[in-house]
C-alpha cells in the first residue's frame, strides 16, 4: 500500500499545514480574556496581601519599640501620604492605573513619573491635589472628578471588580 505523500517535499508541506492549522486554532480561541482576568485577579490579590503585610510589619515595629522601652505603644495609624509604603527594589508595588477609566498607558507613565503609582495615592487625593494634577497632566479642570478617579481607585484597591465594571465599565 502506497502512502499518499511519497516525497520529502510533500511530507514537509503536510507538516507545515498541520502546524499552521494548529496555530490558527490557537489564535482563534477565546481563552485570552479568561487568562487576562485571572492575571488581574492575581495582581489584585497580591496587592491586597502586600498591604496586609505592610500593616502587620508596622504593628510589629510598634510593639518592638514598646518592648524595648523606646516609646509607648502608639495606636496604629495608617500612613496616607502619597508615596507611602515600601515599593521594593524593582518598582514592585505599582498598581495598574490604566484600569481606571480616563487613564491610558501614556497617562499612567506620566503619573508614575510624578510619583503616583498606586490606587491608594489616587484615592487619598484632596480636591486641591486634583486640580494641581490636572494642570501637570494638561487635562481640563474637573476631569478627575467628573471621571471619578478617586471612586474608581477605591473600588479597585478594595478588590470590587464587579462593582467597578458595573459603575464605570
Amino acid at each position: 500500500m502506497a502512502l499518499p505523500f511519497e516525497t520529502g517535499t510533500q511530507l514537509a508541506a503536510l507538516a507545515l499545514t498541520l502546524v499552521g492549522g494548529w496555530f490558527l486554532g490557537l489564535a482563534s480561541r477565546s481563552g485570552g480574556a479568561k487568562w487576562r482576568e485571572r492575571y488581574q485577579d492575581e495582581e489584585l490579590e497580591h496587592a491586597r496581601y502586600r498591604d496586609e503585610a505592610e500593616a502587620r510589619i508596622r504593628e510589629l515595629q510598634a510593639e518592638l519599640k514598646a518592648v524595648r522601652g523606646q516609646a509607648p505603644a502608639p495606636a496604629i495609624v495608617e500612613d496616607d501620604a502619597p508615596g507611602a509604603g515600601w515599593r521594593g527594589w524593582f518598582g514592585w508595588g505599582r498598581d495598574n492605573l490604566a484600569r481606571i477609566n480616563g487613564i491610558d498607558e501614556a497617562r499612567e507613565r506620566r503619573l508614575n513619573e510624578l510619583g503616583i503609582k498606586t490606587y491608594r495615592e489616587i484615592e487619598k487625593m484632596a480636591p486641591a491635589d486634583e486640580s494641581a494634577l490636572e494642570q501637570r497632566l494638561d487635562i481640563p479642570q474637573g476631569t478627575i472628578g467628573e471621571q471619578g478617579w478617586r471612586e474608581q481607585a477605591a473600588l479597585l484597591r478594595a478588590g470590587n471588580e464587579r462593582e467597578h465594571g458595573e459603575r464605570f465599565g
